[in-house]
């Protein structure tokens, strides 16, 4: 099979699974470029509640395919950049699930994602140094945010590899799993954010990700959309909500 995005939708969880495995799934040009789109198309499906990123068989994804490239370097990184942004813009839950190698272009996807979880052995570096490559100012940026101004600092200024116990310390991974427990866990979880107001759930996401001028925007979302009628409803009759809203068109 030819290097690819693979997809599928079902209960409510949309999973884009990076398939390269004869190179450690590690992303070529064509999969960069189509990233973007693809996404597009799953924010628009009303059936998907949550976006799940994972690799194939026991590697997350080892970065990008040198081999692939064309052009200049900054071609390359533009591409990796758009389809990070891409993935960080995504209106709904983003979940990695991340095992073996997560390394270089895939730890920009990962970063991307909302939440991070880890099977026990996976491996994390962001390894720009080792290549003479500046990282980009937005990547700098997100990962600083999620593991503070030092880490950051330490991945991008060795290239080191560092391990989950690591990762989880320092903010990176969310959850680590024993082997064999991972894909139980992430659909446990999944499971239970698709059973959530995914009103409540994009309206949070734009304020920690930064954007607090659209408080009117979500008052009226909320308004009309009927998810707090049915959630106060549901509380009161003691039984599971049936929230409603999607993301508008």
């Amino acid at each position: 099979m030819e290097p690819q995005l693979l997809h599928h939708v079902g209960d409510g969880v949309a999973t884009v699974v990076v398939h390269h495995p004869a190179k450690r799934n590690a992303m070529t040009t064509g999969m960069w470029r189509a990233l973007p789109p693809l996404l597009d198309a799953l924010s628009a499906d009303d059936r998907v509640r949550v976006l799940v990123l994972t690799g194939e068989g026991g590697t997350f994804c080892a970065g990008a395919d040198i081999s692939t490239l064309r052009g200049s370097p900054d071609e390359a990184q533009g591409l990796a950049v758009r389809a990070e942004e891409a993935l960080a813009a995504f209106p709904k839950p983003t979940l990695a699930a991340i095992r073996g190698y997560c390394v270089g272009g895939g730890s920009q996807l990962a970063a991307a994602c909302d939440l991070r979880f880890a099977e026990e052995g996976a491996l994390f570096g962001v390894t720009p140094a080792k290549l003479g490559i500046v990282y980009p100012a937005s990547s700098t940026r997100r990962l600083a945010s999620l593991v503070g101004p030092a880490a950051a600092k330490y991945l991008l200024f060795s290239g080191e590899l560092i391990d989950t116990e690591r990762a989880l310390r320092t903010g990176l991974v969310d959850e680590v799993l024993p082997e064999g427990e991972l894909d139980k866990r992430v659909g446990e979880f999944t499971r239970v954010l698709t059973g959530r107001s995914l009103l409540t759930q994009a309206a949070a996401k734009e304020f920690v990700n930064g954007r607090t001028d659209r408080d009117s925007h979500w008052a009226e979302q909320a308004r009309r959309g009927g998810d707090t009628a049915e959630g106060v409803a549901a509380f009161l009759e003691r039984r599971q909500p049936h929230f409603t809203w999607t993301t508008p068109g």
